[in-house]
């Protein structure tokens, strides 16, 4: 979990203090926000770090596989069943169940949950006998789970049973002090193979990425990351480099010729006033360049010595 800020800071030691026990835990937060990098982070600090981390996506089940898929089915319970399957939750057992996207299972399901988090066992479909388990659930949704209890969409025993611990993933947005840790860490996992020179962020395009609210939080900024990369982007990035939704020019004209202004200006200062090699950095032809030098009022010499004609 990438971040020195205080908000995350406060979620790890919230983690840490929860991992010790054995209790179960519901993670909320936005899309994107961590919530299965938060559940690992609890199991690999617990006691059951060395036994299986299983992921269950709630909403990817129907309820028709349900049953099966989780608790498994004996020999010849059913045709086809010819040899004994034993399902998710007892694969899982010593270690921990991650059951993530909960808000999307079914009441049906729901039910079924609650008793094997109840019961701590399960019964094959078939099987005569329950299984016991040692199991530490934790789940995870970005709804309300709490309203979804008060209109009748999710049990409130099950809401109850699952949030013994709370943890609340900050989004980006109230996170933004590691916001350039996080792109340094993304840019580096998805740099180029043969590339040894760090991604580097003008100041420029910098501002623009900590003014945008990433509603696609930690998510979006990886994909970002992975986007400088397909595009070739190598050395700084200025912001005539990052995707338009993260450039002023549809909302406000003059900020976006300041942008544009300042990744001309700082392309040229990187080149040291080499403008071929200003407007390779800026992926633009030499006769683009010029004509943005005409547009700017920016000239200078060969060795970078810049100055703006007013």
């Amino acid at each position: 979990m990438i971040g020195s800020s205080k908000p995350l800071l406060d979620i790890k030691l919230a983690l840490a203090r929860i991992a010790a026990s054995s209790c179960t835990v519901l993670i909320t937060g936005e899309t994107g926000t961590g919530k299965e990098l938060a559940a690992e982070f609890l199991h690999a600090n617990s006691l059951r770090r060395d036994r299986p981390f299983v992921c269950i996506n709630c909403a990817a089940i129907p309820d028709s596989l349900l049953e099966n898929e989780l608790f498994g089915h004996s020999r010849g319970a059913f045709t086809g069943a010819e040899a004994t399957y034993d399902g998710l939750l007892t694969a899982a057992n010593g270690g921990t169940v991650f059951l993530d996207e909960i808000g999307d299972m079914s009441l049906s399901a729901q039910a079924k949950i609650l008793r094997v988090i109840e019961k701590k066992e399960v019964c094959r479909i078939g099987a005569t006998r329950p299984t016991k388990l040692d199991i530490r659930f934790v789940a995870a949704t970005n709804q309300n789970l709490e309203a979804k209890g008060r209109d009748g969409s999710f049990r409130c025993d099950l809401f109850f049973r699952l949030s013994v611990a709370h943890v609340h993933l900050p989004p980006l947005r109230e996170r933004k002090d590691d916001l350039p840790l996080l792109l340094r860490h993304y840019c580096h996992e998805f740099r180029p193979s043969g590339q040894t020179r760090p991604i580097e962020f003008s100041e420029a395009s910098l501002r623009l990425l900590l003014a945008y609210d990433w509603p696609g939080n930690i998510r979006e900024l990886k994909n970002l990351a992975e986007w400088l990369s397909i595009a070739g982007i190598a050395g700084q990035v200025e912001p005539a480099h990052l995707p338009k939704k993260l450039r002023p020019a549809e909302k406000d004209g003059a900020a976006a010729e300041m942008a544009e202004r300042e990744s001309l200006i700082s392309a040229l200062s990187w080149a040291g006033g080499n403008k071929a090699a200003a407007a390779r950095r800026l992926n633009w032809s030499r006769m683009t360049l010029y004509r943005k030098l005409t547009k700017h009022q920016i000239v200078g010499d060969e060795v970078g010595r810049l100055e703006t004609v007013l």
